[in-house]
């Protein structure tokens, strides 16, 4: 059975789902006099929120073999609409605007005396095929992170002392560690102590902000 805070999640979901999708058709603009299907999918958006949300808290390391191993056979119960995995790679990149939103919206949470300042590589492509990616091309560059070299973008957390992500930001792979730590929208959410990883790079100026 699914478990009472993921059902929690659910409801969460759905509810800004609703509230996104009025939103959004008031604020849409009408391109061409065409009419277009609207019927809705087997799968809501809220579901596929829900099942992305608790593969990120489970122990697979890849989403096929989570989705058809695991959500189409143990849990057909919570999910009775199950679609087919391509159809579903093809939603997830729907959803994941709602999921953006709701988590600068709805899923920040608040400084509680420390702050933990760190950056991640997002790798994007090969670096042998760098130069025929066109995804990203004129985003991200060849570089370098303390492993290896990659080829993509770098994610910049903010997270208190509990591991809720208080800020994100996303930037070139080229972009400096502390470049985002300059902005004041970055880390303007009452960040009473900020601790870096590479602390010992701050400038003074850049450390006297950050207290």
């Amino acid at each position: 059975m699914i478990t009472a805070n993921l059902i929690e999640f659910f409801c969460v979901f759905d509810e800004f789902c609703l509230f996104f999708e009025l939103e959004l058709k008031k604020r849409a603009v009408s391109m061409s006099s065409k009419r277009y299907r609207n019927r809705p999918g087997r799968m809501s958006d809220s579901e596929i929120m829900t099942i992305l949300i608790l593969f990120h808290t489970s122990r697979f390391r890849d989403l096929k073999s989570f989705y058809l191993g695991y959500i189409c056979q143990h849990m057909r119960r919570d999910f009775p609409a199950v679609i087919s995995y391509n159809r579903f790679v093809e939603r997830q990149a729907r959803v994941g605007l709602n999921l953006l939103l709701f988590l600068q919206t709805c899923g920040l949470g608040q400084c509680t005396g420390i702050s933990i300042v760190d950056s991640t590589p997002l790798v994007s492509g090969h670096l042998k095929r760098e130069h025929s990616h066109r995804t990203i091309r004129g985003w991200s560059v060849k570089e370098k992170c303390t492993m290896v070299w990659f080829f993509g973008f770098k994610l910049h957390l903010i997270i208190n002392d509990k591991g809720e992500i208080i800020q994100w930001a996303l930037t070139p792979d080229n972009c400096d560690d502390r470049e985002p730590l300059k902005n004041r929208k970055f880390t303007e959410k009452n960040l009473w102590k900020a601790v870096c990883r590479q602390e010992i790079y701050l400038s003074g100026t850049l450390r006297e902000a950050l207290r």
